[in-house]
């Protein structure tokens, strides 16, 4: 599951592994996580690659892939709440722009399927280019997406529900930076893998878009 941020992955992949009964992966709080290890360290977007990613390797992550109670850490803490605040949003794209970066937690994430494949038999993995780069071969792959405006109103509106300061106008404005940052940037850029499905969720509930999701895995024969 691809897109952009504030398409509504995170919540209709959670339910769509739920509802089969298959593991869940957030590859993005997997670069979130990263991000505040390197904002720990006292680095920011300036900092040289080979500091960035001596960082990286040195972080320990753990991503729950529970759909129940999805979690990640840092270092043998919850930073759940951490990674989802303005500093780590501000700076992720540039970090998660580095190759090395992406390189490193591709495997991991790569070893995480593979896990979650041997034990529960299915996993559902959202992310900017999980059918593109990290699983090419994935049984089916989809694209959502929505005009900046209505993912930034979602995106707004679920930092205010966590208790968070949001501003729609600023909020818009990060969404349309990162928007360029992870579409511009030279390694795994965002984009539809060619053979995804693409999914408009402007107008469309939680429901409607798990719906199509449910379709479309009958269709492939993923569910029964």
């Amino acid at each position: 599951m691809d897109g952009p941020s504030g398409t509504g992955k995170s919540t209709v992949s959670r339910r769509f592994a739920r509802a089969g009964g298959a593991a869940y992966l957030d590859t993005g709080a997997m670069y979130r996580a990263v991000t505040l290890a390197v904002l720990r360290a006292g680095l920011d977007a300036s900092a040289p690659e080979h500091e960035v990613v001596a960082v990286a390797r040195s972080a320990r992550l753990r991503s729950g892939t529970d759909p129940d109670a999805p979690c990640i850490e840092l270092d043998g803490a919850d930073v759940e709440a951490e990674i989802r605040g303005g500093p780590v949003t501000q700076l992720v794209s540039a970090v998660s722009a580095h190759p090395a970066v992406r390189d490193l937690l591709v495997e991991r994430q790569r070893e995480l399927v593979a896990e979650a494949l041997s034990g529960t038999g299915g996993a559902v993995v959202e992310g900017r280019d999980i059918g593109s780069v990290v699983l090419p071969d994935a049984s089916l792959k989809v694209y959502l997406t929505a005009p900046a405006e209505v993912r930034a109103a979602r995106r707004a509106a679920q930092d205010r529900k966590a208790g968070r300061v949001a501003d729609l106008d600023a909020v818009l404005a990060d969404v349309r930076r990162r928007d360029d940052l992870d579409s511009t940037r030279a390694t795994s850029p965002l984009h539809a893998a060619p053979d995804a499905v693409v999914l408009d969720t402007d107008g469309l509930s939680v429901d409607a878009v798990l719906a199509r999701l449910k379709e479309l895995a009958h269709e492939r024969g993923l569910l029964t």
